[in-house]
C-alpha cells in the first residue's frame, strides 16, 4: 500500500471523520430517539407524530442536497462549508426559544436545519476526500465515512446526559457547540491539493478539476444506472433496519435475544465498509460494489427461509450490514471513478438527493406492504429482488476512464 496520500492528506481524512460525525443527518438521526420522551413531556407530542419529523429532515436534506453543489461554485468549497458550519450552530441554538406549542415547529426546524448547513453535510466531506485521495480511495472513503459509527456510539448516550442535566435544551446547545467547534478547524485544515501536493502540476498552483460537464453527466447512461442501483439496495437496506428486530420475534427469539442478534448490524456495517473501501482500490470497482452490495440479498434470503439459530441470524444480519455500510462509500467512489471531480459536488448531491427520497420512502412502502399481507415475507420477497439486481446493475459500468491528475491503473 502507497501512505505518500495518508501522509500527506492526514488531517483531511481527520477532519472529514469529525465533519461527517457532527452532519445533521448522522446526528439527528442517531440521536433522535433520546429526543422523543423529553419532547413528549416537555410539549404532549406523541411519539408517532414526532418520527414525521425525520421526514422533513430527509426532506430538507434533499433541497440542500440539490443547492450544494451550485453555493460551491459561486462561494467555494470551504467558504461555504465554514458559513454553513455557523449557521448550523445559530439554527441549533434558535431552536431552544422556537420549539413548543405545534409540532409544526419542530418539522420546520427540522426542515430548516439542513438547508441552512448545506455545506456541512457529508457530500462536502466526501468531495474533499476524493480530492486528496486517488490510489486509496476506497479506504479513505470508508475510513471518513466511518464518522457515523462515532455518532452512533457517542450521541444518544450524549444527549441522555444532556437532557437529565439541562433538559431538552441543552441537547440543542450541545449541537451547536459540535459545530461551532468545528469551525476552527475547518479554517486551519481544509484545503484542496495543490501543485506541491501528490498529483501536482506547477507549483504553487490548485490542481484543475478534471471530470465530466454537469450538462453531460446528468443524463449518461452510466450515472442513472448507479443511481437505480444504488437506490434499490438503500430501498431494501432501509426496510431490513426497521423490520428485522419485529421479524426476528415472529421467528421466536424474545426481545432479549432479537436485539442481541441485531447488535452485529453494526459492527458489520463498519467491518464492511473498511474492508469494501480497501478493495474498490486494488479491483475492478464495480465488481467489488456489485458483490458487497449483493450480500444483503443473502441475509434477507436466511431471514424469509427462518431459523432458530442465533448464530445463523446474526451471519443474516451482519450480510445486511456490509451492504449499509458499504452504499455511500460505493457511490461517493463510483460517481468520482467515473465521472471526476470537475462537477462531483453537483452530481453526488443529485445522487444523494435521490438515495435520500429512497431512505425515506421505503419505510412507508414496507409499512404498506405488512398491512396489506400481515406478514414480512413480500418484503422480504422485495429485498432478495431489489439487492440482487441493484448490485448486478453495477456490472454494466465497465472500465472506468482516466481523467486528468489521476494515474492510470496497473
Amino acid at each position: 500500500m502507497n501512505l505518500t496520500e495518508f501522509r500527506s492528506g492526514w488531517k483531511i481524512l481527520i477532519l472529514a471523520v469529525f465533519g461527517i460525525a457532527v452532519s445533521i443527518n448522522a446526528v439527528l438521526l442517531y440521536g433522535f430517539g433520546a429526543l422523543v420522551i423529553p419532547f413528549e413531556q416537555a410539549f404532549g407530542w406523541d411519539r408517532g407524530s414526532q418520527q414525521i419529523a425525520i421526514s422533513f429532515l430527509y426532506g430538507g436534506a434533499v433541497i440542500g442536497l440539490q443547492a450544494v453543489g451550485w453555493v460551491n461554485l459561486a462561494l467555494g468549497v470551504r467558504r461555504t462549508t465554514m458559513i454553513s458550519l455557523a449557521l448550523m450552530g445559530l439554527g441549533y441554538l434558535a431552536c431552544i426559544p422556537v420549539l413548543g406549542g405545534s409540532i409544526w415547529s419542530l418539522y420546520i426546524m427540522f426542515g430548516l436545519l439542513p438547508i441552512v448547513g448545506m455545506g456541512a453535510l457529508a457530500i462536502t466531506w466526501t468531495q474533499l476526500i476524493n480530492l486528496w485521495y486517488v490510489e486509496n480511495r476506497g479506504l479513505a472513503l470508508a475510513i471518513g465515512l466511518s464518522g457515523t459509527g462515532l455518532t452512533a456510539a457517542v450521541i444518544p448516550s450524549a444527549i441522555a446526559i444532556c437532557v437529565e442535566r439541562w433538559g431538552w435544551q441543552g441537547v440543542f446547545g450541545l449541537l451547536a457547540a459540535l459545530n461551532f467547534l468545528l469551525i476552527p478547524l475547518t479554517l486551519f485544515w481544509f484545503r484542496v491539493p495543490t501543485a506541491t501536493e501528490p498529483e501536482a502540476g506547477a507549483e504553487g498552483d490548485v490542481v484543475p478539476l478534471s471530470g465530466v460537464e454537469f450538462k453531460e453527466g446528468i443524463v449518461a447512461r452510466k450515472y442513472w444506472t448507479c443511481n437505480i442501483a444504488i437506490a434499490l439496495v438503500v430501498s431494501a437496506v432501509m426496510g431490513m433496519i426497521t423490520n428485522s428486530i419485529p421479524m426476528l420475534q415472529n421467528m421466536g427469539f424474545s426481545a432479549t435475544e432479537a436485539g442481541a442478534i441485531f447488535s452485529v448490524f453494526g459492527i458489520s456495517l463498519v467491518g464492511g465498509r473498511l474492508t469494501v473501501g480497501f478493495f474498490l482500490d486494488r479491483f475492478w470497482p464495480p465488481g467489488v460494489a456489485a458483490a458487497s452490495l449483493m450480500l444483503p440479498a443473502v441475509g434477507c434470503m436466511l431471514f424469509l427461509m427462518g431459523s432458530d439459530s442465533i448464530p445463523l441470524m446474526m451471519l443474516a444480519v451482519a450480510l445486511v450490514g456490509v451492504g449499509a455500510g458499504a452504499e455511500f462509500d460505493i457511490a461517493a467512489f463510483l460517481v468520482a471513478k467515473f465521472f471526476g471531480m470537475k462537477e462531483y459536488g453537483r452530481l453526488m448531491g443529485f445522487h444523494q438527493g435521490l438515495i435520500t427520497i429512497a431512505s425515506a420512502g421505503a419505510p412507508l412502502l414496507f409499512a404498506t406492504m405488512y398491512k396489506l399481507t400481515g406478514g414480512y415475507d413480500d418484503i422480504l420477497v422485495y429485498c432478495v429482488f431489489a439487492t440482487s439486481v441493484g448490485g448486478a446493475m453495477l456490472l454494466s459500468l465497465g472500465r472506468p476512464p482516466v481523467f486528468g491528475g489521476e494515474k492510470v491503473p496497473a
